[in-house]
């Protein structure tokens, strides 16, 4: 880690600025800080997550591991040519997914965010995940970034779907269905 935080404000962003890891200044509200900011925000959830009761240790263990590299993916979109996540985080997250996937029953209809408080706010974590994933691509199309920053995100909200799906089933409450059929009018 370069320089410790012995003050935490340093009045250097009050004109509307921020410091990237490489030392140039951009505006708070660029693609790039955008794109980190909403990953940072999208490891704040997972950590809500990781604070609700009931969450079992296998899902625990793979989120902390997400959160990690989260960071690391944050530090990569904060310092312009940095390269953190690689091919091998994919993989393991495409593993890992396959693992608490292959038990699930097959999806027949959609479900709907709940299922527990675990769960919800698990569904928070992947639509978070999803608009991580859109800034990372509006980022890509002014600044040259990595493929892999999206397709990490890319296949983190898949687990984040999947992970949802678990959580919601050994809470008990169970996966809440879209009842689609509710909107059906009978033809005359």
């Amino acid at each position: 880690m370069g320089n410790r935080l012995s003050k935490i404000y340093t009045r250097t962003g009050d004109d509307g600025s921020t410091g990237l890891g490489d030392g140039s200044r951009v505006a708070k509200d660029s693609a790039r800080v955008e794109a980190y900011g909403t990953v940072d925000e999208l490891n704040s959830t997972i950590g809500m997550v990781l604070a609700c009761d009931g969450v079992d240790e296998a899902v625990r263990e793979t989120l902390t591991q997400v959160q990690h590299e989260l960071f690391d993916l944050g530090g990569e979109l904060c310092i312009p040519g940095m390269a953190m996540i690689d091919d091998a985080d994919i993989a393991r997250l495409e593993g890992v997914l396959d693992q608490f996937n292959d038990p699930l029953p097959p999806l027949k209809d959609f479900i709907l965010p709940g299922g527990g408080m675990a769960a919800s706010c698990c569904h928070v974590a992947r639509t978070v995940c999803r608009r991580a994933e859109r800034e990372v691509i509006a980022l890509g199309r002014v600044e040259s970034i990595r493929p892999q920053a999206q397709r990490y995100l890319n296949r983190l909200s898949d687990l984040l779907f999947v992970l949802c799906r678990v959580l919601a089933r050994s809470s008990g409450h169970g996966e809440v269905l879209w009842q689609h059929e509710r909107r059906r009018k009978p033809t005359a």
